[in-house]
């Protein structure tokens, strides 16, 4: 990998399924996906440039020529990909920048790179988190971010707060070089907007309707611009769709996948 490494781990056999990390989490948030996807397939996760074990997000990169060089060293020609978030949008880009390398998507409350999307007018944990970062407070930045419409639901569970919290803080000191040299992650150009139609592929769009407004307003474009998308629909559930609903998270995907 140019620059860096990515901490990856990988377990199963069969089709190569590679999950991708929401921003300021890393790979140990597919825990329950990585345990079962294993039985069906050859499964890696993976932190991202920026995040856990891997490379310090410290120089100008570009996160799908990363997921490429993944899996080249893996030896895999064509994967299907599982990303959540910031994931969701790493996968996108990749399958835009990599077409012959991707058999499938399934896409979590994706993002989506360039456009003009609502405001998610979240103004509480940013207050916070401006003053964590002034004060040069990796933890208080973090755990501002805990308080945010993208984790707040899914800190209605003990374990699953728990398991956030602690993600979280350990990506804190990521998190704020991350928030000083945002920069440094070069977008794909041409962004993947005005893109959509060019996905295809098979996708399956997973959308939790108690999402943020941007969020939901990506998962609304790429429903009315990908050919060939499935959307299921999450009532009651948040951003943290694998973690809110699990059980039926992982139904989706394994019949996405062709699996009972």
């Amino acid at each position: 990998m140019d620059g860096g490494s990515l901490y990856w781990e990988a377990t199963g056999t069969g089709a190569p399924v590679i999950l991708i990390h929401g921003g300021n989490l890393d790979r140990r948030m597919w825990d329950a996906q990585f345990d079962t996807l294993r039985r069906h397939y050859r499964v890696i996760r993976y932190d991202a440039r920026g995040f856990g074990r891997s490379s310090r997000a410290d120089r100008p990169f570009r996160a799908p020529d990363d997921l490429a060089a993944l899996l080249r060293a893996h030896r895999i020609s064509r994967a299907t990909l599982v990303g959540l978030s910031m994931g969701g949008g790493i996968a996108i880009d990749f399958a835009l920048a990599y077409p012959d390398m991707v058999n499938r998507l399934v896409l979590a409350a994706p993002s989506v790179s360039g456009g003009t999307w609502p405001d998610d007018a979240d103004t509480l944990w940013l207050a916070a988190g401006r003053a964590a970062f002034a004060r040069h407070d990796s933890i208080g930045l973090a755990l501002a971010w805990l308080e945010s419409d993208y984790i707040r639901t899914a800190l209605r569970t003990p374990e699953a707060s728990a398991r956030l919290r602690e993600i979280v803080t350990d990506n804190a000191s990521h998190l704020m070089q991350r928030a000083r040299d945002q920069d440094l992650e070069r977008e794909v150009s041409p962004p993947a907007a005005n893109r959509l139609g060019q996905l295809r592929i098979p996708v399956m769009l997973l959308v939790g309707n108690r999402d943020t407004p941007m969020l939901l307003a990506m998962a609304d474009s790429l429903a009315a611009n990908v050919p060939q998308v499935r959307r299921i629909d999450f009532p009651g559930v948040g951003h943290m769709i694998n973690l809110e609903a699990e059980a039926a998270f992982n139904r989706a995907v394994l019949a996405f996948l062709g699996r009972p």
